[in-house]
């Protein structure tokens, strides 16, 4: 019998890799250019998976690979911090989700190929279902052309041709390719502007507008919209809300933080009336419509949440909505901070909170209310509080379970 011995003395057949081990490490080193995943076994697709580098391209992985820890190690190597509860508990939907928002952010119009968002679609079209964009970059600002003596412009002005031409990124196409979106929350400015601030920079024009308007109504899926920080006055609040008047699916609107005055406030009004809202946020505008909202919850039957803080708001706008806590039975949150309500406000919002059931929030700090009324007004919270929870106790809320029952047999 013949034996071999090794000219290495410390080698042995227990360091010779696996043929299977081989394959592989080939397949991981192949990956982008011939990437085999479905056809192996599932313990040999785990083990691909967990060495696939995370930088590979998105033509490549986005629609082969769902296994949620490789998703969540290309989050972590990207974000310092990621909030996988903000995504529905999805890393591959945070992923998606956040590098879309990237682009948009970085997305200068005129400058930015609209390829470079829109070729993400047919990639990410099934994962994004929220688009939270905190900025929104104008064009880039070129110097005026010198003008020639007896230049005039034929109608308008240099302000509204400058803003014509300020317009953002258009998010219609997008959002037609989204089918899942139900969330688009949009500011339209620079986040930093460091020492190069100018009014430009936070310009929402009438194309915008329209734009955004026309892509909003459009999007039969979308619950929940919000669009702040955007100098968003009085008539393009209207173009808005008529864009959202009969919405299918429409819960949600906060256009908090913008320079809404009597008349957009009026047509949120009118929204109230034609639409499922059951959230609306117009905290820190110009809103002197007050009263018009509070006449709608006369009659409102959906909606839960209403934040008016910061708008200087006073007695009349206490009055009606003092006669209509009286009768809502669906309004559980309401803010009236920062406003002028007065002594007197505060007395009739008793009132009517004295004969309401179903409130359970109501902010009234630095409102001009006396401690008696805010207080009294607490303990009428308080004991709304504790009926709810008292009813969410009660066996008539359990469910009992019902079994299926032949001739001649009852249920229980």
């Amino acid at each position: 019998m013949r034996r071999i011995i090794a000219e290495d003395t410390e080698w042995s057949l227990a360091i010779v890799p696996l043929l299977t081990e081989l394959c592989i490490q080939n397949i991981i080193r192949n990956f982008q250019e011939n990437p085999v995943l479905k056809q192996l076994p599932p313990e040999y697709q785990e083990k691909v998976l967990s060495h696939l580098p995370p930088d590979l391209p998105l033509a490549v992985t986005a629609n082969l690979i769902e296994d949620e820890g490789y998703w969540r190690r290309c989050c972590v190597q990207r974000w310092p911090v990621c909030h996988v509860a903000r995504h529905g508990g999805s890393w591959k939907r945070l992923f998606f989700e956040r590098h879309l928002e990237g682009l948009l952010r970085r997305f200068i119009p005129g400058t930015t190929d609209p390829c470079t968002v829109l070729d993400l679609l047919p990639l990410c079209r099934d994962f994004v279902r929220s688009l939270r964009v905190d900025q929104l970059l104008p064009p880039v600002r070129l110097p005026p052309a010198p003008r020639t003596t007896g230049d005039q412009l034929d109608s308008g002005s240099e302000g509204d041709a400058e803003e014509s031409r300020a317009y953002h990124y258009p998010l219609g196409p997008l959002v037609a390719g989204l089918s899942q979106l139900e969330e688009l929350d949009l500011v339209y400015g620079v986040k930093d502007c460091g020492m190069n601030f100018e009014w430009n920079l936070f310009l929402f024009t009438y194309h915008d507008c329209h734009s955004l308007a026309a892509t909003v109504k459009a999007c039969h899926t979308l619950k929940i919209f919000r669009l702040t920080r955007s100098r968003v006055d009085d008539e393009k609040a209207r173009i808005l809300i008529r864009s959202l008047l009969d919405h299918p699916a429409l819960e949600e609107l906060d256009l908090s933080h913008n320079l809404i005055k009597d008349r957009g406030a009026r047509g949120a009004a009118k929204l109230l009336s034609h639409s499922r809202l059951r959230v609306l946020n117009l905290a820190n505008n110009q809103d002197e419509g007050g009263q018009a909202l509070a006449h709608s919850l006369l009659t409102n039957t959906c909606l839960t949440t209403l934040h008016l803080g910061g708008n200087e708001l006073s007695e009349p706008t206490a009055t009606l909505l003092s006669q209509a806590l009286a009768v809502n039975t669906t309004l559980t949150s309401i803010n009236l901070s920062c406003n002028r309500i007065g002594p007197d406000g505060g007395k009739q919002l008793l009132e009517g909170v004295a004969d309401n059931k179903t409130l359970l929030e109501f902010d009234l700090r630095l409102s001009d209310v006396t401690q008696e009324s805010e207080y009294l007004i607490g303990q009428a919270l308080h004991a709304n509080r504790e009926a709810a929870h008292q009813q969410a106790l009660s066996p008539s809320h359990f469910v009992l379970p019902v079994t299926a029952s032949g001739p001649g047999n009852s249920v229980a």
